[in-house]
């Protein structure tokens, strides 16, 4: 099934005096790229949610925002550490005695000295706790990402196959008259030999058969319109496929824009150069929605 590259997911769950909040959004990408932002204390799990994330994200770039909020409830205490604030106060002295320093050291300057007053968990949960939490609620904002990828992919590839079914259309028109290019190019030339000479000189038949079978010649167009019929249920097999197919379509299309452009440089007629105006036209806007498929 077509999944897109662009969607949001969100969750969110409580756990370890935290209320966790996790929004996940994606955007095309040429490959599969995964950044994350968190409270830098839990920057050791980055690994483990991107890997959460690669296991249903294939291609696309999709960033992860973690947001945690602390529960009404401390779970923090606040202690001294003496022996650092009596080497302090040491140091004061003896700065006062060398230098001549009248001044008090008060209750205000020893809490801005650094590591005096410390602050630590009353209950820490274990770290392997906590990284099963945020992979749980990470896989719950991915799928609902998921889930959003595939229904916006649904639409591409609707509108993939109206188009393909319009190339297929034209394709039959070019195959139509591909023969009569060169009937006309023959009724043509013979006239305006004739006009040339004016009925006094006899045409040469054989010279003009040669010029007929070298236009032709240039301008025959059976192989390119051989390979983009190939082209065509190439694309309707891969709009089957299960697996991303994204780059696969991509590539695709590029082969077919190939082709259409060889049938434009020897199309020496208004109609035949008609419907490959229409058929570029039409592939251009497939390759700017496979641009979006993952």
């Amino acid at each position: 099934m077509i999944c897109s590259m662009t969607g949001f997911g969100q969750a969110n769950r409580s756990f370890a005096g935290y209320n966790v909040f996790i929004d996940v959004k994606s955007v095309n990408h040429r490959y599969s790229e995964v950044s994350i932002r968190m409270p830098k204390e839990w920057a050791v799990f980055e690994d483990a949610l991107k890997k959460t994330v690669l296991q249903a994200v294939r291609r696309g770039r999709v960033d992860v925002f973690v947001t945690a909020e602390r529960e009404a409830a401390s779970t923090k205490s606040v202690t001294v550490d003496f022996a650092l604030a009596d080497a302090y106060l040491q140091a004061a002295e003896e700065l006062k005695g060398r230098y001549g320093y009248a001044e008090q050291v008060g209750l205000k300057d020893l809490l801005r000295l650094p590591d005096l007053i410390q602050m630590k968990e009353l209950r820490k949960e274990p770290d392997e706790e906590i990284e099963q939490e945020l992979c749980a609620c990470l896989q719950e904002a991915v799928a609902k990402l998921s889930d959003m990828r595939m229904r916006e992919g649904a639409f591409l590839e609707q509108d993939i196959r109206e188009r393909l079914a319009e190339l297929k259309r034209i394709h039959t028109e070019l195959e139509a008259l591909a023969p009569g290019v060169v009937q006309d190019y023959a009724a043509k030339l013979t006239n305006r030999i004739q006009t040339l000479l004016q009925d006094q000189t006899p045409v040469d038949e054989m010279r003009l058969a040669t010029e007929i079978a070298i236009f032709a010649d240039r301008s025959n167009v059976d192989e390119e319109l051989t390979r983009l019929k190939s082209h065509f249920g190439q694309c309707d097999q891969l709009l089957s496929e299960k697996e991303p197919v994204g780059r696969k379509l991509d590539f695709l299309i590029q082969e077919m824009n190939r082709e259409v452009n060889t049938i434009g440089s020897k199309s020496n007629h208004s109609e035949p150069t008609a419907r490959v105006i229409a058929m570029k036209a039409e592939l251009e806007k497939m390759r700017e929605q496979i641009q979006n498929i993952e």
